[in-house]
């Protein structure tokens, strides 16, 4: 969607979040200060390398990626938010309503122009791209336009991502908007669920599995690093790739021969459906004689459902079904 402003009014817009900025990427603050602070503010917020003090809570949002979108509308902050884009599935039911109500901006990332044209004081992205330097939208780019970002935690961690860090993503975002008892219920929402899969697999033995996200020359799986790992560990499953130190990264269709998964579990989005991508994999000759493909075992998840974000404990639940159906009648 592009911005129906002329770039005169675009430049004076950039001027005035200029002169209303201040500080640089290592901190940052509120552009909207005018009048006492709220209670419980200011509060300030280390995020991925920017220190960012926050006089007040955020009035005109814009979420970008499906799982940021989603811990916002979580978070009833829906009328904080003057804009969002980049789903990759539909958003859950239970946040349609309060979607409905927010302007997508676009299809995939808007440009800077576009995002600026919103007026937001408050970007939060849920992948590294959301802040793509060589796309212009860089977040010391915001920073100079007075405009405060943030991303999400798993993009940054140096170790592995675990519901933990689910936690501190959905209560630091609930405490940027001064809504923090609303994070408590979440969290408890959402280990409500994940202790109800746990007691159903007590004893279990785990299933030894390999993620098939995409690829034709090598496959591009989930390392040890990333949430989908935990998801992996809370489902009652091994993630024979553990030992890849990254979130993601690309392995030999012959590694995953030699590590012979019991299932194989398939993240599902863009163009290729999950169908095609069972076909590809069964007609793969370098993984015949792998248990999976033997035995046509297969799991699928949708991609927004494993990385950080409110969608984690339905993931568990979802690839516990799957793994282990007889524990779940």
């Amino acid at each position: 969607m592009k911005s129906s402003r002329s770039l005169p009014l675009l430049l004076t817009a950039l001027v005035a979040f200029s002169l209303s900025g201040c500080g640089g990427p290592a901190k940052q603050t509120n552009a909207s200060s005018a009048g006492p602070a709220p209670k419980g503010f200011p509060v300030t917020v280390s995020n991925c390398g920017v220190r960012t003090t926050y006089q007040r809570p955020p009035q005109r949002a814009v979420s970008l990626n499906q799982h940021a979108t989603e811990v916002m509308l979580a978070l009833g902050l829906e009328k904080s938010m003057v804009g969002t884009g980049y789903l990759d599935d539909k958003i859950l039911p239970k946040y349609q309503d309060a979607y409905s109500r927010v302007k997508t901006l676009s299809k995939e990332y808007p440009s800077f122009e576009t995002l600026l044209a919103a007026e937001p004081d408050f970007i939060y992205g849920g992948f590294a791209s959301t802040f793509d330097e060589k796309e212009g939208r860089s977040r010391a780019a915001f920073t100079k336009a007075g405009i405060n970002t943030h991303l999400n935690v798993g993009e940054c961690s140096k170790g592995p991502v675990t519901m933990n860090r689910t936690d501190e993503e959905i209560r630091t975002v609930a405490k940027i908007f001064g809504v923090p008892e609303r994070a408590e219920r979440q969290v408890r929402s959402l280990h409500t669920v994940l202790n109800s899969v746990q007691g159903k697999l007590s004893g279990v033995s785990p299933v030894k599995v390999v993620v098939y996200d995409s690829g034709d020359k090598t496959a591009f799986t989930a390392g040890g690093k990333g949430i989908g790992n935990e998801v992996i560990k809370r489902a009652g499953a091994e993630n024979l790739f553990a030992d890849l130190d990254k979130p993601f990264g690309d392995v030999s269709f012959e590694q995953v021969a030699q590590r012979a998964p019991d299932v194989i579990v398939i993240y599902d989005y863009g163009d290729q459906s999950a169908e095609d991508k069972k076909k590809f994999l069964l007609s793969n000759p370098a993984l015949k004689d792998v248990p999976a493909i033997k035995n046509k075992r297969f799991a699928v998840l949708p991609l927004s459902s494993t990385v950080l974000g409110v969608r984690v404990p339905s993931a568990v639940e979802s690839l516990a079904r799957q793994l282990h159906p007889g524990r779940f009648k």
